[in-house]
């Protein structure tokens, strides 16, 4: 869970949301987001020579990074399904030369679209992000892997293999119905949808309602309005 306030010295932040087929990129005071290709071959320490070249004129104190899977106290715990290995266990923080904080990308896209009360985070795009936020704190959750019909999860159904096998009728169909049966699991006041297939429903289901492009990187720039000790450089001979 974390959960933010304002610092008195805001820091200015590079944030990384790592995806699949893409990686963008932003910091503080810029206005121009640089997108770059990631995919099969991306490790993650191509990923920091890549963003160290790309960003070597931004200023940025540190760095928050949206990862396309399950984090656990700013780590990486599992292999992300469409990059290349190596995330695990990497030093990020030593590989930056700064602090850095990692969350889930879903989780990071929510918290720029959270105003208030307790709101459910589904993230439409290759698989099913999911994160909830109560009263500022967020949890991020994996709600794509639990069972929704005929032996298929939700994922199965309203992620990108899904959109192929249903077409976009259908696929409207199961996620409108996905988003009542979620909202009402987790008693939520409203959900907010992202990924890049949440433009495909044109007007969002009833309950919900479209974020926007810019919620990632507002979530990775609130990420460090936490009061609280961060990731910081270590000096270590055995680095990943």
């Amino acid at each position: 869970m974390r959960e933010w306030r304002k610092l008195e010295a805001p820091m200015k932040v590079l944030v990384i949301d790592v995806g699949g087929n893409n990686l963008k990129l932003l910091a503080t005071g810029e206005t121009e987001p640089i997108k770059m290709k990631s995919g099969p071959k991306m490790s993650a320490r191509k990923m920091v020579k890549d963003v160290l070249a790309a960003a070597k004129n931004w200023k940025y104190d540190c760095v928050t990074i949206g990862y396309p899977g399950v984090v656990v106290h700013d780590k990486p715990v599992h292999e992300p399904h469409n990059l290349a290995k190596g995330w695990v266990g990497f030093d990020y923080p030593k590989a930056f030369g700064k602090p850095v904080r990692i969350l889930n990308d879903a989780a990071m896209q929510a918290m720029g679209g959270y105003h208030g009360k307790r709101m459910l985070f589904l993230g439409l795009g290759t698989g099913l992000g999911s994160a909830l936020i109560v009263d500022g704190v967020i949890e991020p959750m994996e709600l794509a892997h639990l069972p929704y019909r005929h032996s298929r999860t939700y994922e199965d159904y309203v992620g990108e293999a899904g959109l192929q096998r249903l077409g976009k009728k259908r696929w409207r169909k199961h996620v409108a119905a996905m988003i009542d049966l979620l909202k009402a699991a987790v008693e939520a006041d409203y959900v907010v949808l992202g990924g890049g297939n949440a433009r495909l429903l044109g007007k969002p289901p009833s309950g919900a309602q479209l974020g926007s492009n810019a919620d990632a990187f507002t979530g990775g720039f609130r990420v460090w309005e936490t009061p609280g000790k961060p990731t910081t450089h270590r000096s270590r001979k055995n680095s990943s």
